[in-house]
């Protein structure tokens, strides 16, 4: 069975016919091409497909395509403004090393996104209880901890974003 689905992804308008059973990972991957949306446990366990739903953080694997209709998605592919710079909190991964394999690293940018609009000054105890959702093979998740705080400076010293 199929069903129309309507959805802004990244700041566009998407129409776009889905099986009524597709994930919305699959959806983003398979259907529009978004791949930086990883999908590893596909139990909503390791936080590799996290996108933002409405501005929230939500694991794309546990979600069906078809509840997106009349909402607004982003994905890692949409969290640089203009496709061309990187993002405050990519550039502070990218200096602090927060990442390796990269596999685990858009699932916890998109959570991050959410995380420093509630907490623009977390604890570090703060920055470890919000990445305790998201699984990371490579690290211990110091790396990870120090580029979400120097992400939170960045962010601040910047001053209010649109």
């Amino acid at each position: 069975m199929k069903r129309t689905v309507r959805v802004k992804v990244n700041g566009r308008d998407c129409e776009q016919v889905v099986d009524v059973r597709a994930t919305l990972a699959e959806f983003l991957r398979e259907d529009l091409d978004l791949t930086g949306t990883h999908v590893g446990c596909e139990h909503g366990v390791c936080g590799a497909c996290t996108v933002l739903f409405d501005g929230l953080p939500v694991r794309a694997c546990l979600m069906l395509a078809a509840q997106a209709d009349g909402h607004e998605v982003t994905t890692i592919e949409g969290v640089a403004s203009d496709g061309e710079a990187l993002h405050p909190i990519q550039e502070a991964f990218a200096a602090k090393h927060g990442l390796q394999c990269g596999y685990c690293t858009p699932g916890i940018i998109m959570s991050v996104c959410a995380f420093l609009k509630e907490h623009p000054a977390p604890t570090e105890g703060e920055i470890r209880e919000m990445l305790s959702g998201h699984l990371c093979r490579c690290t211990g998740y110091h790396f990870i901890v120090e580029a979400i705080a120097e992400a939170a400076r960045a962010l601040a010293a910047a001053g209010p974003r649109p």
